[in-house]
């Protein structure tokens, strides 16, 4: 069992390197230390990282230190991984993340459309630091807990995390079908704790509604696996109910697959319209256009909001430029980069933001965001309700006033 382990550590230290040699081009300098431990007892020396030697021999530095003096036990697997998370995060970029064989696997899942959790969206709240939670899904453990819009999650089982820290709050919510977890949620300027259990919570994309006078209405939730296909199929429903125009809901839509997203604006837009401009560090530019004839001709509006992001900018970009859907709400939330996600040798995974996108007219979205065509801000009783009523939902009532006219 011990060679196992060994095996696995030694496995776990070539994956570092590898990672390692993957990003080195923009890491320059690891700050060292040169520590005297004990009075003395064990020096741990300075070492030069300018190379990969170095900072195995720093990392082997720490090693002997731990087996001489740390009293507990040493687990090699988990502090592999978490030098490798810890590396991956000295970048500073809240989006380029490592995950260990058991968090792919969940992220594999919930990409896919279902996973064991309490059934919310979460976001980074870059101005405060924080793990913002956009909403609690419809019927899911978080809803009935009494999880509002607008909570902020400060600690998951008594462990305190930042924003920076979404992806690893995110992994530790999840859990065995059956068991709880203990949240501590900042509710204005009150603390509040909930237990709350998890669950299987099955996902769908969108939601559709036939309005008054032909309007259909489609919500969709995430960009994720399915999410292209689904919104054809509702939006065909719809159709054959007899809807004459469409209002598209994108608010509170965190963003998803890129692909998806994509297919989306393809239903809407003309053949070889631009739907997004990709560039690389290299400034190279990628030009993704539509590849087919549209099947939704009818006028369109699209709602946003501050936490509209990603692919869901993607979609409002492309509309917007092409002049294919008015924009009503407020401002998206400005994330405009595109990760890539491998899978390692090992099970783990490595996200990696590779490009930044702009919209067709080549504006800027990251950091800045997309301003709507007719801004409308919700009753400031009812920006963080989950369950706005349709008659008191202002943005929801100008998208309707505006599509009215088309």
């Amino acid at each position: 069992m011990e060679e196992k382990r060994k095996s696995e550590a030694i496995y776990k230290s070539i994956m570092l390197i590898i990672i390692t040699i993957l990003i080195t081009a923009i890491v320059t300098t690891i700050v060292v230390y040169n520590v005297i431990v004990n009075s003395g007892k064990i020096a741990i020396k300075s070492q030069s990282t300018d190379s990969l030697e170095g900072l195995e021999s720093t990392l082997a530095s720490f090693r002997t230190a731990l087996e001489e003096k740390y009293i507990g036990e040493i687990d090699d697997e988990q502090m592999v991984e978490g030098a490798i998370k810890g590396y991956i995060e000295g970048l500073g970029d809240p989006y380029t993340t490592y995950y260990t064989k058991e968090e792919m696997d969940d992220l594999m899942e919930e990409t896919a459309g279902n996973y064991v959790g309490i059934g919310i969206y979460i976001t980074l709240d870059i101005e405060n630091n924080a793990i913002y939670i956009i909403k609690p899904m419809d019927g899911s453990p978080a809803e009935e807990a009494g999880i509002q819009s607008g909570d902020l999650i400060t600690k998951v089982d008594g462990v305190s995390y930042t924003g920076e820290e979404l992806d690893q709050a995110s992994n530790a919510i999840k859990g065995k079908e059956g068991t709880t977890v203990k949240l501590e949620i900042l509710r204005g300027e009150e603390t509040i704790e909930l237990e709350v259990e998890r669950r299987t919570i099955i996902l769908t994309h969108i939601v559709e509604k036939k309005l008054n006078d032909n309007i259909g209405y489609l919500l969709i939730e995430d960009f994720d696996g399915g999410c292209a296909d689904e919104f054809k199929e509702k939006f065909e429903d719809l159709q054959n109910q007899g809807i004459e125009k469409l209002i598209i809901d994108v608010r509170n839509n965190g963003g998803g697959i890129v692909d998806e997203a994509v297919e989306i604006a393809d239903m809407l837009l003309d053949k070889g319209d631009t739907i997004l401009i990709t560039r690389n560090k290299n400034d190279d530019e990628e030009i993704t256009k539509s590849d087919n004839d549209p099947i939704i001709t009818m006028p369109v509006v699209i709602l946003t909001n501050e936490y509209s992001a990603s692919a869901s900018e993607i979609l409002v970009g492309a509309l917007q430029d092409n002049e294919r859907a008015t924009v009503v709400g407020t401002k998206t939330y400005g994330k405009g980069v595109i990760q890539e996600l491998a899978r390692l040798n090992d099970g783990s995974g490595l996200k990696i933001t590779i490009e930044e996108y702009c919209t067709p007219n080549r504006n800027k979205i990251n950091e800045i965001g997309i301003e709507p065509d007719i801004e409308v801000n919700l009753p400031e009783d009812l920006i963080n309700s989950a369950d706005i009523p349709e008659d008191e939902d202002t943005q929801l009532q100008k998208a309707i006033e505006v599509i009215k006219e088309k």
